[in-house]
């Protein structure tokens, strides 16, 4: 492949276009993933506790059933799940039935697209712009699903984390020990509060995925990084709970999934750069 063809392909249009087709995948995942890990739960539930395992039923993965109306179970067709385009073109409403199709799916193809175009603006047209926009899709994917869901699926944050320590061991990102101590100190930091909060109240003030994917973050970004990611995570998560609060989408005894708050930051901290953020924070 010749340099200007390569320089075509990196380019923030065409790795934006990209996003938007990944984004659609990633609609699939942030529904599917859920149900098919409480599936295989309970599954494994049955057979540890020596019960009739669930009917297994039709296949549902990633791939099958064809993605379908909720409401009327038409079969969406191929020009009807174009990226933003189907979505538009139908009016936001099922050919079928024209029931109301949710808005955030047109929103994360966009917002996918727009995060793989802005790495590729940042980056330039080198190869280690495509390993960021796998991890911009991967951050993307936990910060839904833990906002629907309060999960942050080990089938996720894991591969993120030994992506991250691997590309470091490869030479394409950090220095492995900045990946690994970063890796370490995500995680144990987040562990460090869990505990302390637990033994102040009583009570669970985080789950173990947002232990992982602290870590993950900082196997990409390096421990020095960490504080702002948490800075930031802090704030905005604050600012959301409280306005949620204030209008009355926060029930009692409700609380805000910090996941999507710590992939946001990670994201930012990324796109503002490492050493920018330093600079603000008066540690250069």
């Amino acid at each position: 492949m010749n340099a200007e063809l390569l320089h075509w392909w990196l380019s923030p249009l065409a790795l934006g276009l990209l996003g938007l087709c990944v984004g659609s995948f990633l609609n699939v995942l942030i529904y599917r993933l859920p149900v098919m890990l409480e599936r295989q739960w309970k599954r494994d539930a049955c057979e540890m506790l020596e019960l009739p395992l669930p009917e297994e039923g039709a296949p549902f993965n990633l791939a099958v059933p064809r993605s379908r109306c909720p409401h009327c179970g038409h079969t969406i067709r191929w020009h009807e799940n174009l990226p933003v385009l189907g979505w538009l073109r139908l009016g936001g409403r099922c050919a079928q039935c024209k029931a109301r199709i949710s808005i955030r799916y047109p929103l994360v193809e966009l917002l996918t697209g727009v995060l793989f175009g802005a790495v590729a603006w940042k980056l330039g047209p080198q190869p280690s712009a495509l390993l960021w926009c796998g991890v911009m899709a991967v951050l993307v994917a936990l910060a839904f699903i833990d906002w629907d869901t309060t999960l942050l699926p080990d089938d996720l944050t894991l591969p993120l984390l030994w992506a991250g320590l691997v590309a470091a061991a490869l030479g394409w990102n950090l220095p492995l020990g900045t990946a690994l101590w970063g890796a370490v100190a995500g995680y144990l930091v987040l562990w460090a509060v869990y505990w302390l909060f637990k033994l102040t109240t009583g009570k669970e003030g985080m789950g173990f995925g947002d232990f992982k994917l602290l870590a993950a973050i900082g196997a990409w970004l390096g421990w020095s990084m960490l504080l702002p990611v948490l800075i930031i995570a802090s704030v905005l998560g604050t600012v959301v709970g409280l306005g949620m609060k204030a209008t009355g989408q926060l029930r009692e005894d409700r609380y805000v999934p910090f996941g999507p708050f710590l992939a946001g930051a990670g994201i930012a901290v990324f796109l503002i750069g490492p050493s920018t953020v330093s600079a603000w924070l008066g540690w250069y």
